[in-house]
């Protein structure tokens, strides 16, 4: 069993996450229940953030909020010293509703409203990344209207594929994302923003994709981004002063994944962009980047109760638990692996191997195949981990499942900070139907 963070063995012979007993949890919170190790999303903001102040460069790591958005995640990234990234209107009220300094709040999202932005305006947010042209064109309009100015970047996708799953790949050439660096469509946009008196353009950002286990993707991207912002000085002697270079960087979910430390990350764009911005005779910008999973996702534990149990003869061993899609779509989405074991019982032996079965009602509510475990009772408690990132943030009430609560631990001590759902939340916004009413 690999351990992650403050997670260890005590001497109940039960799993510990932050100093704090799993089976306390589950008795005072209940399952299936997330679990927070807020000690190594410490350590892990704290190594981006260190790196970059070792090598001297004017930079901001901004928590990307998509990965894991509540308020008292938002309250613990800007105890780090973090900036933030939020994509909707809903992670930027939670933001707002968390007092989170507004100038470090950097805006994404494809497809922003007329009410995003002007929520955006009105709270002079630190940056908008616009994405496409329609975007700009209604950036540009709020603010004449409001009469004031924005800072922004300008996402770009410069065409560098990750070598990631096909769903969550986002710098190539084919993207929904930005604006294309081949043909043309970045270069007027960058016209279009230094004409405009309502935008102030601090620079340009991309992001190549997520998952990714090494630095040459992020490398081709910044050669590429530099050469080209190289012939725009020259052309319109503009040269920003922000590059925004994004997230995606991989984390452990079984052995088969062997990610870098941030600090060799941040290092080797650091490096990189030095030494090809100082070949080109051009400034050194100020360097940002957004890690989302990398901070929170081995951070995440959910413990889920063992129910019912089915064996197919000569096939496999079905156990289920309380939770499943509801709680952790990914496997369903995305086929993504995770590893389990007993947090009542860690240590004991492997006796076989079984597949864990969530409870909603789909074939593919499947969270696990072919877990290695001891023999099960129904009242084992399940532990799965690293599911940190992208858990909690797409957890759906499908079945009318009660989404589950979410607890922090840290130096022994646990705090409730997303409560579990009711069956009265499910239905709080429910209207009956009066059949007198005429269409």
């Amino acid at each position: 069993m690999h351990l992650y963070g403050t997670q260890k063995v005590n001497e109940n012979g039960h799993l510990q996450i932050g100093g704090v007993d799993t089976m306390e949890l589950v008795k005072n919170y209940g399952t299936p229940l997330y679990v927070y190790d807020v000690q190594l999303i410490r350590e892990r903001a704290r190594s981006f953030k260190h790196t970059f102040e070792k090598l001297g460069v004017r930079s901001q790591v901004a928590y990307a909020s998509k990965a894991f958005s509540s308020i008292a995640m938002l309250n613990l990234a800007e105890e780090e010293g973090l900036s933030l990234d939020v994509v909707s209107g809903g992670e930027l009220y939670t933001a707002l509703a968390a007092q989170f300094p507004t100038k470090k709040i950097h805006f994404h999202g494809n497809n922003k409203s007329r009410e995003e932005l002007l929520m955006a305006i009105e709270h002079k947010i630190g940056c908008v990344v616009v994405d496409n042209f329609y975007e700009l064109d209604l950036l540009t309009g709020l603010c004449s209207e409001k009469d004031c100015k924005m800072d922004i970047l300008l996402r770009i996708t410069p065409g560098i594929e990750a070598h990631t799953h096909d769903y969550i790949l986002t710098g190539q050439e084919d993207s929904k994302f930005g604006f294309d660096l081949q043909n043309g469509q970045a270069e007027e946009a960058l016209k279009l923003s230094l004409e405009s008196d309502h935008v102030n353009l601090l620079g340009v950002h991309c992001h190549i994709g997520s998952q990714i286990f090494e630095t040459t993707g992020f490398v081709l991207a910044a050669h590429k981004i530099i050469d080209k912002l190289h012939d725009w000085e020259k052309k319109y002697s503009y040269f920003p002063s922000v590059l925004n270079l994004g997230g995606g960087f991989g984390i452990r979910y079984t052995e088969e994944d062997v990610p870098l430390a941030p600090s060799d990350y941040v290092e080797k764009i650091v490096i990189e962009v030095k030494r090809h911005t100082e070949s080109l005779d051009l400034p050194m910008p100020e360097i940002w980047i957004e890690p989302g999973r990398s901070l929170v996702g081995e951070a995440g534990t959910t413990l889920y109760s063992i129910g019912s149990s089915k064996q197919v003869p000569d096939v496999r061993k079905y156990l289920a638990v309380d939770g499943g899609m509801s709680d952790n779509i990914r496997p369903a989405l995305y086929e993504a692996k995770y590893e389990a074991a007993l947090a009542n019982r860690p240590n004991d032996a492997v006796e076989e191997y079984v597949s864990i079965a969530g409870k909603c009602c789909e074939s593919g509510d499947m969270l696990i195949w072919d877990l290695p475990l001891p023999k099960t009772n129904n009242d084992d408690i399940l532990a799965v981990f690293c599911t940190g990132a992208y858990g909690y943030s797409m957890s759906n009430n499908y079945n009318r499942i009660p989404r589950p609560p979410v607890v922090f631990v840290e130096n022994g001590e646990a705090q409730l900070v997303i409560r579990r759902e009711t069956y009265e939340d499910i239905i709080r916004h429910d209207l009956p139907y009066n059949v007198n009413v005429q269409s």
